[in-house]
């Protein structure tokens, strides 16, 4: 299975004068393009789609993502606000139509996909709380045999001293380490957020958080190298190699 993933686009209204409002809309149109180039089955989004949560803003987005040919699969970022998310994108984004939180499974593909809501209103910081906690154990032990992929803007693990604590209640982030570690048909996690491209183990298994797609945004990239080109990330799920990753960078201007 080929997954395309896309993140942190903090995308702008058009007619925002902020001096990066074309910049981050002509880095995801670039990208959407190049995906479409690769043929995968999905396209996981995990949050921060907009800067500020407008309904402008998911009007540009809802525009930037339109070509998209294969599904997509979106779940908030804290720069989200999931009722204007859902309310712009539930048809087009494997958004749950009702309940108070965005996460929800994909049945419909070689391996399942669980989309996890890490937010909360106001909170920057990432939550997995005990309703969210029921809600996983049930749906992992539904179906225990069945490969599953699981993503969630918060990476539940610190990076280094750049991205520490990263949830409001640490036991929250241990909760989900543990109960993800009692569930071994889960072959990996991919994560948003911190804008760096890291690769770590986490719970026994793969953990991929991507870089931001806006070049004005994100980290840990060695410039002379992308040269200012927005990146997004493919995914090959397979049951012999488990997740190999691949970071694709592109012309900000195709």
């Amino acid at each position: 299975m080929l997954i395309a993933q896309i993140s942190d686009t903090h995308i702008l209204a058009r007619a925002s004068d902020h001096p990066a409002a074309q910049l981050r809309s002509d880095c995801l149109r670039a990208c959407v393009a190049d995906i479409n180039r690769q043929q995968p089955d999905a396209v996981i989004f995990t949050g921060d789609t907009v800067q500020h949560g407008r309904p402008e803003e998911y009007a540009q987005l809802l525009e930037l993502l339109a070509p998209l040919q294969a599904p997509l699969y979106l779940v908030p970022g804290n720069r989200d606000d999931n009722i204007a998310l859902r309310e712009s994108l539930g048809d087009q984004s494997g958004l749950p139509r009702d309940g108070g939180f965005l996460h929800y499974v994909v049945e419909d593909h070689a391996f399942r996909l669980v989309a996890l809501d890490s937010t909360s209103p106001g909170e920057r910081k990432g939550v997995f709380c005990p309703e969210r906690q029921a809600w996983l154990e049930k749906v992992l032990s539904d179906q225990p045999n069945r490969p599953t992929l699981l993503f969630i803007h918060h990476p539940p693990f610190d990076v280094s001293d750049h991205y520490v604590g990263g949830y409001r209640r640490p036991e929250e982030a241990v909760a989900l380490s543990d109960l993800v570690g009692r569930h071994p048909q889960v072959v990996a996690l991919l994560c948003g957020h911190v804008h760096w491209p890291v690769e770590c183990r986490w719970a026994g298994r793969p953990a991929r958080i991507m870089p931001s797609i806006a070049v004005d945004l994100r980290k840990g990239i060695d410039e002379t190298e992308a040269r200012e080109r927005p990146i997004y990330m493919l995914h090959r799920l397979s049951a012999e190699a488990g997740l190999v990753s691949e970071a694709k960078t592109v012309d900000a201007a195709a």
